[in-house]
């Protein structure tokens, strides 16, 4: 009987794992050529219980002279930018200021994110040129109504809060979604042998497949313990005393 009893908390411990673990503010696609034009989505999770998003202020690297943003129902969304050192020329145009933080507040009622939900915010922008080879970090603060304030700026993957970003390949290739890691990949991964490629105009979808099939394996094994335990139980019951 106690073997049993202990069969059955590993069971329930494996069924609950895989829902309490937290998703991330996140970026996609997460791999992009250096100098490309892309659609980006800013995906962010709602993690409190009673409590919905009221704000995201996400920081941008250097190097974004110009971002379009798609009109979310229920947000407002708010572009800051700075002044160059040094303008550039562009396209034969002087630009001399870069996109240095963008703010989406949501003004209702339409577009809540509660918990267990989440929203995208879709960017048209350009990939600095001069990026190729580096993991660029979109430091982020994401802000509820009940009062809480989550940073989003570790630089490690593994840290509790990473900070989203996306890797930059060489000029010329392909845009990817790393499947597994929703942060992106870590900095100084090209993406090559770890993703599966897609055209320039197209993405992926993100670790979901990955995750599910983990959680699966996750359950057999759980189902496969118990069974072991059972057997036992039953081989002890009919040996002699």
């Amino acid at each position: 009987m106690r073997a049993r009893n202990v069969a059955l908390a590993v069971l329930a411990g494996a069924l609950i794992l895989p829902g309490s673990a937290a998703a991330h503010i996140s970026l996609h696609p997460n791999t992009i050529p250096a100098g490309a034009f892309a659609t980006l989505d800013v995906r962010v999770p709602g993690e409190q219980e009673g409590a919905h998003v009221t704000k995201v202020d996400v920081l941008f690297p250097a190097g974004f002279t110009g971002v379009d943003y798609e009109n979310v129902p229920g947000w407002t969304t708010k572009i800051i930018e700075t002044k160059l050192p040094t303008p550039i020329q562009e396209d034969g145009e002087t630009i001399d200021t870069e996109v240095s933080q963008i703010v989406w507040s949501w003004v209702g009622p339409l577009g809540r994110v509660n918990n267990g939900q989440f929203i995208n915010f879709p960017l048209s922008l350009a990939i600095p040129a001069n990026a190729a080879g580096k993991a660029l970090e979109f430091r982020t603060v994401q802000t509820y109504s009940n009062g809480a304030v989550v940073h989003w700026i570790e630089p490690s993957l593994t840290a509790e809060h990473p900070s989203p970003r996306i890797n930059v390949t060489a000029k010329g290739g392909v845009v990817e979604e790393v499947a597994g890691n929703e942060a992106g990949p870590a900095a100084g991964q090209t993406g090559a042998g770890q993703s599966t490629s897609t055209p320039a105009s197209t993405t992926t979808p993100s670790g979901g497949a990955s995750r599910g099939l983990g959680i699966t394996a996750l359950i057999l094994g759980a189902l496969g313990l118990i069974v072991g335990l059972l057997a036992l139980v039953t081989a002890r019951r009919r040996s002699p005393a």
